[in-house]
């Protein structure tokens, strides 16, 4: 009697937690907003409204600029991998994120810190907390108190546009195509702050956080919504279980089409924007949105193409599956087959060997979109091996010692067997490999590396 009891306690509970709404708790956090202000007043940033009203103010001095060169040079950026998920298929974990996360969600910088132990050294944590508290009157004076009155009625209308429109049922949407899960008892946490004098909004999402700077004049909140639900839609996708993942790597992989691997590439901004900028805002708005859905045209165009499969699965609460798989790219082939030869697609998804540390910073000022991108210094059979290992387009410059280098590069992939080449004259050479990337070889003598660039092919 009593193990009968038990279970049946077991499954009350279980239905109890998978009956729960999840919530979404919409804020303004008062130490991530400050955060975000001292971000953007660094060098590094650029030209921008917080920058501005602090350039032009009385504390535009040296002790704060001092301050401001030394939360910039702060250590906060560190970063694990899932080795276990594939290739790009789930986010590293970002120390910068979890400490905004933890921003978010503290009552005070002395729970900031404790919530925080550990993530990064103390006397950098320490640090961090001595600027964001010297900051805070900064950015009252000068942000937040000009625009109080105006955004906190902002944020009551965010409030009640997400319970008016059911915010929740968007996410259990994603939850159900993703085929993924959530804990109902965490909530979601959703900061605004403002943004005076600006045309458009921020957005970024991790964990179980979003966070968005809104301009002071926004009054129509649709497009808000969508693109806050496009955000929500990675941390959907990021959070499906291992076997969900290596299903879907495995339907990419088993797919005979030469467009699979860049199809996949491309996937996980697709989904987003088909989700979030398409039937979100559809939903909302009672029409689809006739705008761009994406600044980059391949994620654009795309979203639009899976768009009607995507709402019929939606319709019909499925979940993605290889068949899904199959028929995107499919799609991808048939409307777009000459884009897995076009630079700035191929470009996108980047690892790159090369001795001249500079022809990196070259590549991405040439190639401004970039969604995953890696660096190596040195071309020898490990730096290859290790590039070998990435389903990314794999782009090798060679600037010196070239017939060694060149005979390496041959040696290390056999779809070169045949391949001839003289290595004392310049070129570019591109072919579609096994795992169906491009590998671009480029053997530079004296043109630069701009004028190279210009002749993939």
């Amino acid at each position: 009697m009593k193990k009968r009891y038990l279970s049946t306690i077991f499954l009350f509970l279980t239905a109890l937690i998978w009956g729960q709404k999840i919530n979404f708790n919409i804020k303004y956090s008062e130490p991530l907003a400050v955060f975000v202000f001292m971000q953007n007043l660094s060098d590094n940033y650029p030209e921008n409204i917080f920058k501005t009203e602090f350039e032009k103010s009385k504390y535009n001095n040296d002790a704060y600029r001092k301050l401001i060169s030394q939360f910039d040079k702060l250590a906060i950026d560190y970063t694990y991998q899932f080795e276990e998920f594939p290739y790009a298929s789930k986010t590293p974990m970002q120390t910068r994120d979890i400490l905004k996360k933890n921003l978010i969600e503290t009552n005070n910088l002395n729970d900031f810190k404790l919530r925080s132990i550990g993530i990064v050294p103390n006397n950098v944590l320490n640090d961090l907390t001595t600027y964001i508290t010297a900051f805070t009157p900064v950015y009252n004076d000068l942000i937040y108190q000009p625009n109080k009155e105006n955004f906190e009625k902002q944020l009551a209308e965010i409030t009640d546009y997400a319970n008016s429109h059911r915010l929740e049922n968007y996410f259990e949407t994603g939850l159900i195509f993703y085929n993924s899960s959530w804990d109902r008892s965490i909530p979601f946490e959703i900061a605004f702050y403002p943004f005076p004098d600006s045309d458009y909004f921020t957005a970024q999402a991790f964990y179980n956080n979003f966070i968005s700077a809104i301009q002071t004049n926004l009054k129509d909140y649709k497009e808000l919504f969508s693109v806050m639900l496009h955000e929500t839609y990675h941390i959907i996708y990021n959070e499906e279980s291992l076997e969900v993942k290596l299903q879907i790597d495995e339907a990419f992989k088993k797919n005979p089409s030469n467009y699979s691997n860049y199809a996949y590439l491309l996937m996980n901004e697709v989904l987003a924007t088909a989700l979030g900028n398409g039937y979100v805002y559809e939903t909302l708005n009672g029409k689809p949105d006739t705008n761009d859905w994406y600044f980059h045209k391949y994620i654009h165009l795309m979203a639009r193409r899976i768009y009607p499969l995507l709402k019929e699965y939606i319709r019909e609460n499925k979940s993605i599956d290889k068949n899904f798989v199959d028929q995107y790219i499919h799609l991808y082939e048939i409307n777009f087959p000459n884009w897995i030869n076009e630079p700035e697609n191929l470009m996108s998804y980047r690892y790159i060997l090369s001795e001249n540390k500079t022809d990196f910073t070259t590549i991405r000022r040439k190639f401004r979109y970039r969604s995953m991108e890696e660096n190596e210094t040195e071309i020898s059979s490990s730096s290859i091996e290790k590039m070998k290992k990435t389903p990314l387009t794999k782009v090798i410059i060679v600037s010196k010692n070239h017939p060694q280098k060149l005979s390496l590069i041959k040696t290390e992939f056999k779809e070169l067997k045949n391949w001839k080449y003289v290595s004392d004259k310049e070129f570019v050479h591109k072919i579609l490999l096994e795992d169906k990337s491009q590998l671009i070889i480029i053997n530079q003598k004296k043109s630069s590396l701009d004028q190279l660039l210009e002749t993939i092919k």
